[in-house]
């Protein structure tokens, strides 16, 4: 059975839309519906993913899965979201090229699901490690927080993202996450006050009230029932699917995992209880005696526990509901509110509130998942956004959104081109230009800073006088009126004047999607998002520990009169970073799609999918891919899937990968126009092409199993016919052998009585042939004795004459060849002089180049990289070599000019670090700060000269240390001198001498490993010194005192080398009783500083403040 390995094995409908023949919107969606059917949710264009939605569980996600796409081409196997997310994963570990995947789609289209996917298999497949883990647990644990606050239930989508939201994920040069970024786009705060029928308000107001504990809700003073907060839509309170009172124990646990302390959890919820307390206060008319209206709070109890769950004074919170202070210059004007600008301050109120929370947290969250690391990171990042919006109600959110999603169809358009282009140059390719639709002329009829929508919406919101919506679409009809891609009923353009589809207060836009009608209505309001000041004041007053920093406007100090940026200019700011930040990373595609409204599984409408596949421009993305050449595989795969079709590639291939595919498509008689060879790949220009080329794969497959088939019959058979003679064979060799073994045994004996007659006489003519022998070799070599002397004389008379000679002939020879040498000398002396000339050149070059490198010398610096560039190519290796001992040189002469002082300072840092570094968290803080030892000035200060006379040695540290009480855990001051026989602790204030401990009868140090200055000073039992226990005090600078302490220690022949044990938890002789000294963690309180408390007789607690 074949193994599959690529998207075109046992394909349901086309794994690969660029493949689609014949390409048509209707045959777009067959296949799209064929796929779906199958439970084939994944297909691709290109690199593009589209997702369809299947609203149930598929068992396609298992770790098994993952495994299978782990480390693959991305079109080895069938269509995939894992296939993308490994692809952009594999770029960014191998390639060192930054990621982004962009998910887009409309709302209940699954885009939340498919970025959590992308995570989740990123997470699977990186580096294992407890702080990486810890590190992806994180990254992963932030999606429910975001989700609880950010998601709602719509009438498209139980879990609707509300917000937009983009996720910089940071990796080291291992691919192992290190952190992330995330960034918030335009939260839909105006849910909180309102919303649609058949829809919820976020998610945590339900869950709160759901699953917090009683004692929770009373603290926040709450009820359970939702019919009492005006803020909370009852007729879908409740979801089906969604247990909100899990849900919550997930959120509770997500935050303590991000890394949120106890009571910033508390200071959330109670700023939810607040916006849920804020929409219950109500307003009731007044008349004042001068005429004009006011407002005032109908029941106070619901004003009273939101000011008690915030801290502020009830009369502050209440005269911000009822006036408006108007500063201008040095002039106040205090104006009283009616009762629907009282409840307008109230909304306005709780929507910033609510919005602004949830800003915090998205920092708060960052602060915890942020990269440690100062390096050089690489970076994925997943954008989750909303997807085109096409309402009949469509009012500035959908502008907004739809806004949005035009600058990302500009820039998808852009980078995919990009990317094609960027193939066709790298593989040398011919590029050919393709025409598209640029939508650049609709982002600017929005965003131009003279004349776009934004920019006179925000003119309109800024100028003095009357201001409303019909103003601001007056002001489009005029401006835009000629514009190709806007159309309103009053515009000066007369065709549109009869268009009764288009009401007067509407304008319309032409989106690269379709036709979007706005109702202005909202548009200005919504745009100036305006919190009066009065509030924002009244909110800084508050007591709670979060209001302040989320209303910095509200402090009087720094009142400013300037106006607020209005929402639409933040939000062209945010999408313009957000382009910015795109376009520097490699783009990758998931376009989600859901087939029906009604969120139920095996619905396939197709109305619906239609209308998405337009407006996501798939249709177009399908033919910017198809412009060129619509498929393109490397060579070796290529070869490997259709080499059966041609008998000189198969079954094996010896030469390179390209010529075995040229010789393939030249079997196969492919016309030349219909492909072209790359440098690594192959360019198929038409989907035909390649269906030609599978169809005769699976005819070949057909033959090649007849042809297994046939072998294999033959070769059972033969394997029965040769086990059957096997056997017969066996069964005729046992009886053979019995035979001849009976034979055997009858000639056995007659043989061994001719042998043993044989062999006698064989003997007795052997030893006589060895005696005649014996007598023939003596005789033989006298006679040669004789010879070879009389030859040898003869050979010494016949050299000696040879060699007088030899030497004759050898001197006549040395005068000729002198003579003949002179003469070629002088003839050829000019042929010589071209060697000589280029010996004197390689010489003035080398002297040119010595003086050339003397004038460019660098510094003297051992951390200077500069030297001089090389002059010739031939001078490499000397160039080199002269570099590096130059730099032997002046480091040597760089260490000579250390003195011992210097040397002995260096020395001790280097036994700090190896005594404390990744074991105390003081230490990286110390490492900076040289070892002074004498702090005090001990032999200079007359406060302590009696002191200084009583010391027999040198001082080698003097300092200020604390000695920790036994009975409180408070300290007293100490002066603390080491020398190089004894530590001496004495009173601050006299001078006088409290304790000396010989170093001897010091038997190890303790201390934490944690950034605080506690250390105990452990005696020998049975001294002198440890009478009254062991020592535990406090100081500053306690790595140099340790440091010192191990030096001497080490130095000292006549004792042993001091023990320091490293650990949170130690014990401590106090006269008669062990005290156990524990080191926690816990938030500060008294600053920054440690605090020691006594427990109990047996435990001293220090609390050490957590580091950021």
């Amino acid at each position: 059975m074949e193994v599959k390995t690529s998207l075109l094995d046992n394909m349901i409908g086309v794994g690969d839309m660029v493949l689609l023949e014949p390409l048509s919107e209707d045959s777009f969606l067959e296949n799209l519906k064929n796929r779906f059917d199958h439970n084939e949710i994944y297909t691709y264009i290109g690199s593009v993913v589209i997702s369809m939605n299947p609203y149930r569980s598929l068992p396609i996600y298992t770790p098994d899965k993952v495994e299978e796409y782990r480390n693959r081409n991305f079109y080895e196997l069938s269509p995939h979201i894992y296939a993308l997310a490994d692809e952009a994963y594999r770029s960014l570990r191998d390639q060192d090229k930054d990621q982004c995947i962009l998910i887009t789609g409309e709302s209940g289209a699954g885009k939340t699901e498919a970025s959590k996917l992308v995570m989740s298999y990123v997470a699977a497949v990186c580096g294992k490690g407890q702080e990486v883990n810890k590190v992806k647990e994180q990254l992963l644990q932030s999606n429910p927080v975001l989700e609880a606050f950010g998601n709602a239930k719509t009438v498209r989508n139980d879990n609707s993202s509300r917000f937009g939201k983009y996720m910089d994920i940071e990796f080291d040069f291992k691919g192992d996450p290190l952190g992330g970024v995330i960034s918030n786009y335009l939260l839909e705060k105006s849910r909180v006050v309102k919303q649609p029928r058949g829809e919820r308000n976020f998610h945590i107001f339900y869950q709160l009230l759901s699953g917090a504990s009683d004692d929770t809700l009373k603290k926040l003073k709450l009820h359970r029932d939702f019919s009492k907060y005006n803020y909370l839509s009852l007729d879908s309170a409740v979801v089906n699917g969604l247990d909100d009172a899990a849900n919550f124990r997930t959120v509770r646990n997500a935050m303590q995992i991000v890394g949120f302390m106890e009571d910033e959890v508390q200071s959330v919820l109670e700023l939810v209880a607040a916006v849920l307390k804020l929409g219950n206060i109500e307003f009731k008319p007044e008349s004042r005696c001068n005429g004009t209206d006011e407002s005032r709070i109908k029941d106070k109890n619901d004003l009273k526990e939101m000011c008690e769950l915030l801290g502020i004074e009830q009369s502050v919170l209440e005269r911000a509901f009822s006036y408006r202070t108007v500063e201008a210059k040095m002039e106040k004007v205090s104006t009283t509110l009616n009762v629907a600008q009282a409840y307008y301050a109230r909304d306005a109120l709780a929507k910033n509130l609510y919005s602004r929370l949830f800003s915090w947290l998205v920092t708060r969250i960052n602060e915890s998942i942020k990269a440690q690391a100062k390096t050089r990171h690489k970076v994925m990042g997943v954008l989750d956004i909303y997807g085109f919006e096409i309402f009949e109600d469509n009012s500035f959110e959908q502008f907004i959104i739809n806004y949005c999603n035009e600058k990302l169809q500009q820039i998808f358009i852009e980078l995919t081109l990009r990317e094609e282009q960027e193939e066709y140059v790298r593989e040398g390719i011919e590029w050919t230009n393709i025409e598209y639709f640029n939508n650049a002329i609709i982002c600017d009829l929005i965003e131009n800073n003279q004349n776009g929508i934004l920019a006179m919406l925000d003119e309109e919101c800024l100028r003095p006088g009357t201001v409303t919506d019909e103003t601001f679409l007056d002001k489009l009809n005029t401006v835009c009126a000629e514009h190709q891609h806007f159309e309103s009923r009053l515009s000066k353009n007369s065709k549109f004047l009869t268009d009764h589809s288009l009401p007067h207060s509407c304008f319309r836009i032409q989106h690269y999607a379709g036709k979007v009608l706005y109702r202005v209505e909202g548009f200005v309001d919504k745009n100036n998002d305006l919190l009066y000041r009065d509030l924002s004041q009244a909110m800084y007053k508050a007591n709670h520990s979060l209001i302040k920093q989320l209303f910095p406007e509200g402090n009087p100090a720094k009142v400013n009169l300037k106006r607020p940026p209005t929402a639409g200019f933040q939000f062209r700011a945010s999408v313009g970073t957000l382009m910015r930040n795109l376009q520097t990373k490699n783009p990758n595609y998931i376009r989600c799609i859901k087939p029906n409204d009604k969120k139920a599984s095996h619905i396939f409408t197709e109305s619906l999918v239609r209308h998405q596949v337009r407006y996501l421009g798939l249709m177009e993305n399908v033919r910017v891919r198809r412009a060129g050449y619509a498929f393109r595989q490397a060579y070796e795969p290529c070869l490997e899937r259709y080499k059966m079709l041609c008998k000189r590639t198969w079954p094996h291939w010896r030469g390179p990968a390209r010529e075995g595919v040229e010789v393939l498509m030249a079997d196969l008689q492919v016309p030349a126009e219909e492909f072209s060879y790359g440098r690594s790949k192959i360019f198929i220009r038409n989907p035909r092409t390649l269906f030609f080329l599978e169809e005769r794969r699976r005819q070949c497959l057909q033959d090649l199993a007849t042809l297994i088939q046939k072998i294999y019959r033959g070769w059972k058979c033969r394997s029965q016919f040769l086990l059957l003679k096997k056997s017969q064979i066996v069964v005729a060799a046992w009886y053979r052998r019995y035979a001849q073994q009976k034979k055997y045994q009858r000639i056995k004996s007659a043989t061994t009585v001719v042998q043993s007659y044989t062999r006698g006489w064989q003997a007795r003519k052997l030893l006589r042939d060895l005696k005649y022998q014996k007598r023939c070799e003596e005789a033989a070599t006298t006679i040669a004795a004789y010879w070879h002397g009389t030859q040898a004389r003869r050979e010494l008379r016949r050299l000696k004459e040879e060699a007088r000679r030899k030497h004759a002939v050898a001197v006549i020879w040395a005068y000729w060849q002198g003579l003949k040498v002179r003469r070629e000398y002088r003839k050829f002396f000019r042929a010589n002089a071209g060697k000589k000339i280029y010996d004197f050149t390689i010489q003035r070059i080398m002297q040119k180049y010595f003086l050339g490198l003397k004038s460019t010398m660098p510094s003297m610096s051992p951390i200077d990289k500069n030297w001089p560039a090389r002059p010739y190519l031939f001078l490499d290796g000397v160039h080199t070599e002269l570099r590096r001992i130059f730099h032997l040189w002046r480091c040597k002469k760089y260490r000579s000019q250390f003195t011992e002082e210097k040397k002995a300072v260096y020395e001790e840092k280097l036994e700090a670090s190896e005594i404390f570094k990744d074991k105390k968290a003081l230490y990286p803080s110390s490492v900076s700060q040289p070892f002074k030892g004498d702090y005090l000035e001990i032999s200079k200060n007359p406060k302590y000269q009696k002191l200084s006379s009583a010391m027999d040695e040198k001082v080698l540290l003097a300092d200020v240390v604390n000695k920790i009480n036994r009975a409180n855990g408070k300290g007293t001051a100490r002066i603390f001198l080491l020398t190089k026989k004894s530590v001496v602790l004495a009173d601050q204030k006299t001078g006088q001498v409290k304790a000396s401990v010989p170093l001897p009868d010091l038997t190890s140090v303790s201390v934490s490993t944690q950034s605080d200055g506690f250390f105990a000073l452990k005696l020998k039992e049975g001294s002198a010194s440890a009478v009254k226990g062991d020592f535990l005090l406090s100081s500053e600078h306690l790595i140099e005192i340790i440091t010192k302490l191990h030096r001497i220690g080490a130095t000292a022949a006549d004792r042993e080398q001091l023990n320091i044990d490293i650990s949170d938890e130690f014990l401590v002789q106090f006269k008669q009783d062990k005290v156990c000294v524990k080191f926690i963690q816990g938030a500060p309180k008294n600053g920054n500083s440690v605090s020691c408390k006594r427990k109990n007789n047996r435990l001293l607690e220090v609390s050490v403040p957590t580091t950021a």
